[in-house]
């Protein structure tokens, strides 16, 4: 592989050319216009007037949100996008503040428009009943009269979405900046250091002796911000715990359900069939401690790459990347392969690791460009080709539903995870049926590796924040009792497949998704799409090429429906655990091959 720094960074300009630009300058003034006059016209109409037609209110309010929610995302995604990048850019900072403020009449225009619409509920349902051009709003609008229902009055609704640029949110940019430049001392000799990203990309080092020293490393980078980090996750909680209280939600993650649009039956069937299955997990996990010749895994040879059958898993340049993901993609619709295509050859993808950038990876999409971005921290190895195709999965269900009304395109986390994971599926199911024998061990190893993440450590971090909850209630956590709720959560569900005294204490400062005051839960979600997607996949296998026109239906229509209608469109029944143990029933068979094939190598 190309070292990091021929690797791409993205291109933003075709969405704005920059901060200082004409066009930026434009769309700010423009959205501040558009959340004054819908403050303004929701305020004017908080009651129906006597004869009022209900279809004409509504056609304009529609209409009204939609363009300001399209270009208020566009904003909010083009400063974060800029910020992720270069954590320390004080102009791209200040611009997230700047938007951050401009949004405030937006986020009000969003409790007026709630409220003005249960003030002619039945006016409304008629309206939606009656006229052919509301129909396809039907769901959206009848989503937005239940958010009526959990909210606080406007001026308190006001207040709190002021507060939060000053409280969560800052807390939530803490944990972002505070990550992306933290570093240790990795060679005392010359004095070089590793980011702490750079550090757990070590995770997938062919050398134990590299692993353990890199986790050791970065366990020390944790412990020296652990107060800082406990503070804001902390306050992210806090202020979560009690607007939520104050808006009428049982707990957090009564709200987390209803946004994740899933019911309670749902999520109950889906964690029963995961817990069910954490057997085969621990089975896999300890054919993988043979195979590696130790005891028992620890927590940093959970992403090892195995390679005792002497052929391990080749790395890959960029531009193997490129004809790889295109190509795969092409194969099970074309139209997604030439998608792929133009956003390698755009420069939408920001591969590049370096200090000042955020970890991980992410799409983010830009409404009124009709277009996306992939956010990666690219190291060469199959796994990271995985992540670029699994966050173009993304961005192609962002293709899907370019052209729909803003308030038709805004689909839940649970249907978002997907799409990403089924276009994972596709590579992951392309290297497998040419993979020589040799080389089948490690890709059914990465492909259990994955899914082992998806379903034990995400079920982990479900528990996790469970307890959080329920003790930020009480009162604020110390960060001595965060690392022992994870590893309390580790043990629940890794198991013995975990050597007890290395597990990971500090994963609730490793990921920012426990830093989100407004979503909390952002973890079973991943399941869901995970297991959906092979559903889907699964599909796919029976039909062959004609599915992917039903495919990109399904996705088409994930903002104007609930996950639970989604899939019954699909012809799955997700509310009962049989769809889920049938799902994880796979992982069993995997399991089984990976053990065999373990055996057989180390028979040799």
């Amino acid at each position: 592989m190309a070292g990091s720094e021929g690797l791409p960074r993205w291109d933003l300009t075709p969405i704005f050319p920059g901060f200082e630009s004409a066009e930026y300058a434009a769309a700010k003034a423009k959205a501040a216009a558009l959340a004054a006059e819908a403050v303004r016209f929701y305020g004017e109409s908080a009651a129906a007037a006597p004869g009022e037609d209900a279809a004409a209110w509504l056609k304009k309010a529609l209409a009204l949100n939609d363009e300001l929610g399209a270009l208020t995302e566009t904003l909010a995604a083009y400063t974060y996008a800029r910020f992720s990048t270069a954590t320390r850019d004080a102009q791209a900072v200040a611009e997230l503040n700047a938007v951050e403020a401009l949004m405030l009449p937006a986020k009000k225009a969003d409790v007026l428009f709630r409220n003005a619409l249960a003030a002619r509920k039945d006016a409304v349902e008629a309206a939606l009943a009656s006229n052919a051009d509301l129909a396809p709003y039907a769901y959206h609008v009848r989503e937005e009269l239940f958010f009526q229902s959990r909210q606080m009055s406007p001026e308190l609704e006001d207040l709190a979405a002021d507060l939060g640029r000053s409280g969560a949110d800052a807390w939530s940019r803490l944990q972002e900046s505070v990550s992306s430049n933290s570093s240790a001392t990795w060679d005392a000799a010359s004095g070089g250091r590793k980011t702490v990203i750079e550090l757990r990309n070590l995770a997938f080092d062919p050398d134990r002796a590299v692993r353990e020293k890199a986790f050791g490393l970065e366990q020390s980078v944790w412990k020296s911000v652990e107060v800082p980090m406990a503070a804001a996750l902390n306050g992210v909680k806090g202020a979560a715990t009690s607007l939520n209280s104050r808006r009428g939600w049982k707990d957090s993650l009564e709200k987390s359900i209803a946004q994740a649009r899933i019911s309670p039956a749902t999520l109950e069937a889906l964690i029963q069939a995961m817990e069910e299955s954490l057997p085969t997990w621990r089975r896999y996990l300890g054919a993988k401690a043979r195979v590696l010749g130790v005891p028992a895994l620890a927590f940093y040879d959970l992403f090892a790459p195995v390679e005792k059958s002497g052929v391990p898993l080749p790395t890959f340049s960029w531009d193997e990347t490129r004809a790889f993901i295109r190509d795969k993609f092409s194969s099970f619709d074309p139209d997604m392969g030439a998608f792929a295509a133009k956003a390698f050859d755009n420069n939408w993808i920001d591969a590049q690791p370096r200090e000042g950038k955020v970890g991980g990876a992410y799409c983010t999409d830009f409404p009124t460009a009709g277009a996306a971005r992939v956010l990666c921290n690219f190291d060469g190895s199959f796994s990271s080709v995985g992540t670029v195709a699994h966050e173009l999965g993304h961005a192609w269900h962002h293709e899907c539903i370019v052209g729909k009304p803003y308030a038709l395109t805004q689909y839940p986390m649970t249907l978002a995870e997907t799409a990403s994971i089924f276009a994972e599926t596709i590579v992951s199911e392309a290297a497998l049926a040419t993979a020589s024998p040799p080389e089948r061990l490690s890709l059914v190893e990465m492909r259990l590796q994955d899914s082992c993440q998806v379903i034990v450590d995400i079920l982990s971090r479900f528990y996790f924040e469970k307890a959080v909850f329920a003790e930020r209630a009480t009162g604020e956590l110390s960060a001595e009792r965060f690392c022992e709720l994870m590893l309390d959560a580790q043990a629940k569900t890794y198991g013995e497949g975990l050597d007890p005294g290395k597990r990971h204490p500090y994963m609730w400062a490793v990921k920012g998704h426990y830093y989100s005051a407004g979503l909390g839960f952002y973890n079973f979600p991943y399941a869901f799409g995970l297991l959906f997607a092979l559903g889907l996949y699964e599909r796919y296998r029976k039909e062959g090429p004609g599915f992917a026109v039903t495919y990109r239906g399904l996705l088409a229509e994930t903002g104007s429906a609930s996950a639970v209608e989604v899939t019954a469109k699909a012809g799955f029944d997700i509310e009962t655990p049989d769809f889920w143990r049938s799902a994880l029933s796979g992982f069993a068979r995997q399991t089984a091959e990976f053990e065999s094939l373990v055996a057989s190598i180390l028979r040799r």
